[in-house]
Formats: structure tokens, sequence, C-alpha cells
């Protein structure tokens, strides 16, 4: 029935708001920025009508959640940098109809997740700086997904982007894009230390882990980044424990994944962590390598429970 036309992993750096604003930090993100502008126009090529964010800023303590409310408007002043961004407008339609059987099909498939359509539970910048650029027309609708979880399997976290997949394919009408929203190394600069880390990785080791990945996702390498990921959500700091990356890359079909990275903006520092947009091409799968046996690996789980 429906489609999932697009999916990549984007940026959502809050500088990329700064670099908005009359001062010395105008124009310091343009390459972040166009690189969003060139994934919402893609999206927009393909027809797309829905957007599901898979959100590292929404932290959740307890079972997989969607934001799926009818309509979001609001000004958002962060928490965590609210020298970055501060009283920043949004405004897009939601799709309660597709956060509902997203909910249905993962609950289905043995991943515990809760739709919210009736809410006044605002979204993350996670979401919003990345559909600040992508939809400044409101022309898609918007999913915000729960990806900083605490208390969750990454594997869990596969089979849930597995599940959604299933879920826009064989029960609803329409067009998606999934976007994991978050970086590779999320390791900040220290306090204090913000300023000179503006434009550098925190650690020469990071760095070099972050290069490795992009080159294993640009070459197609997934049977060893998936075999990695646990580890490297761990020791290379992951933000939201990667748990946004499990769920795009379950969708696309874990290590058995056919496609190729498509770098739209180069690796870049921010703070000290290691940031990209990249489209993943989608290509077809049949679902069986997803990840539930990864579920009796002692390895797996004891890497990926945080």
């Amino acid at each position: 029935m429906g489609k999932l036309a697009l999916a990549a992993k984007i940026t959502h750096v809050p500088s990329m708001y700064v670099s908005e604003l009359p001062g010395p930090k105008q124009g310091f993100r343009k390459p972040a920025i166009d690189g969003h502008i060139e994934i919402g126009r893609r999206c927009r090529e393909l027809g797309v009508d829905t957007i599901v964010v898979f959100d590292t800023h929404w932290l959740v303590n307890a079972n997989y959640h969607v934001n799926c409310g009818p309509h979001f408007k609001g000004l958002y002043t962060s928490n965590e940098l609210p020298h970055f961004i501060s009283n920043m407008e949004y405004e897009f339609p939601g799709n309660p109809e597709l956060g509902r059987l997203l909910a249905a099909e993962c609950n289905r498939l043995g991943v515990e997740t809760m739709a919210h359509d009736a809410t006044t539970l605002a979204p993350e910048y996670g979401t919003l700086v990345p559909m600040r650029y992508m939809n400044a027309d409101q022309h898609f609708k918007v999913i915000s997904v729960s990806a900083l979880c605490t208390s969750h399997y990454l594997h869990d976290s596969a089979r849930l982007g597995w599940a959604m997949r299933k879920a826009v394919e064989e029960h609803y009408d329409g067009t998606v894009a999934f976007l994991a929203s978050g970086s590779l190394s999320h390791r900040f600069a220290q306090n204090g230390q913000a300023p000179e880390f503006a434009t550098r990785i925190w650690s020469p080791f990071l760095e070099t882990l972050d290069h490795s990945v992009i080159r294993m996702w640009q070459d197609g390498d997934w049977e060893t980044f998936c075999a990695m990921l646990p580890e490297y959500a761990v020791k290379g700091h992951g933000e939201g424990f990667m748990h946004d990356t499990a769920m795009l890359l379950g969708a696309l079909g874990w290590s058995k994944y056919d496609g190729k990275a498509e770098v739209i903006t180069p690796y870049f520092a921010a703070s000290g962590t290691g940031q990209i947009n990249a489209i993943f091409p989608v290509t077809p799968q049949d679902g069986s390598t997803i990840p539930a046996a990864q579920a009796s690996n002692p390895a797996f789980v004891a890497a990926s429970r945080l």
C-alpha cells in the first residue's frame, strides 16, 4: 500500500539556528542547513507526505513512544542549551492516523510502543531543528519517535524500525521518509572549552572512529557496522545511545541492507561532536534478517543495554 521513499541520518546541531542570527556566527552552519534543504527537496520530489523523525532528544525511560498529535505550534527554548535555541518558532501538521498504525505494528511484532495522538507534548529539537529547514512551508506532516532510550536494547530499536516500515508498506496509503536525528560520536567538549571545539572533534580516537564508520556506510559494509554498533554506541559516546541509528538500519534491513550511503553534508564538528547529513537509499528487503535473533547473543545484549 504505502512506501518508504527516503531514509537518512541527519544532524540537528543547535548552532544551525544560531547561524541564522546576526552576529559573528551568522552563516556558520550553512552547509548543514543546505543539507537539510536538499533532503527536504528530495522528499518533495519523491512525493513524501509524512516525515517520521527518530529523535535522540526525546528521552524516555520505559516503552517506545510516538508523538502523533494533529498539529504542532509554539515557541521552543532548549533546556539543554538555552543560549543556542531561545524562543524559536515552529509549526507543522501531524499525522495521528499514521502514528497509530506505526505503534500498532510495533506492538504486533513484540516491541511495546505507545502512540500519543491527543497530547500537549511538544516535539524536541531533534525534530524541530530539521523541520525548520526541511519543512518551513509546512508541506509535510511530521511524527516524532522517542530515540533517547535509557533502558532499551538496541536490537529492539532495530525491530521497531522494521515494524514501522512494515506499517507504512502494508497499512498506510501514502509515502513516508524516516530520519535518524542524531550525531555520530557525541562527546561534548568539557565545560568552558566548547568555543575552542566549535569546529573540532573532542579526540583523535573519536574522529578516526567516525571516519571509519562513514567509510563503512559508503562502502555498504553493513555486516561490520551492525556487529560493532553496540560497542560504537558506548565507546563513541553515541547520541541517544544510537537508538536512532538502530531504528533506521532496522527499517532498511539491518546487516543485510544492500544500499550505500550518499553523503549530503560532509562530516563536521560541533562542540566536540561528530555530525553528518547522509541519505541511505531504500532498497527492497524481506525482513528475514531483522535482529530478533540477536536477543540470544550475550555480547550484543550486554553492549546494548544502557
